[in-house]
């Protein structure tokens, strides 16, 4: 008994060392890019700081989505999480697709009034 005890203290001690790294490389990775952008023609803008608040928005939210898999006591348990995960997940994409839509609708309206456009 003390031997399986000692094995799950384990196990759960390497989880959480395993999703730290993990967490910590996808930050340095969501930094990479976010430096990397501002050599895009649209680096300073709206759009850009939105796109990488919702990158890091989703990660925040898959790494918690982990975490509470991790401690699932049961299947139940593990399927009621994943369903308010999948839940919660769409209708956060679907607000922040929306949301990068009129921004970038209004990004590209925004460059044809420009006075550089000789159309304008």
């Amino acid at each position: 008994m003390e031997k399986d005890k000692n094995s799950s203290t384990d196990l759960s001690a390497i989880t959480g060392q395993t999703m730290q790294q993990a967490r910590e490389a996808m930050d340095n990775y969501l930094d990479f890019v976010q430096k990397n952008m501002s050599a895009s023609p649209w680096a300073v803008t709206e759009l850009n700081k939105k796109v990488t608040d919702y990158a890091r928005q989703n990660v925040d939210s898959a790494f918690g989505f982990a975490q509470k898999l991790a401690l699932a006591k049961d299947l139940q348990d593990l399927v009621r999480i994943q369903t308010e995960f999948l839940q919660t997940q769409l209708k956060s994409l679907t607000e922040q697709a929306r949301d990068l839509s009129e921004t970038s609708t209004k990004a590209v309206a925004g460059t044809l009034k420009s006075p550089f456009n000789p159309s304008s």
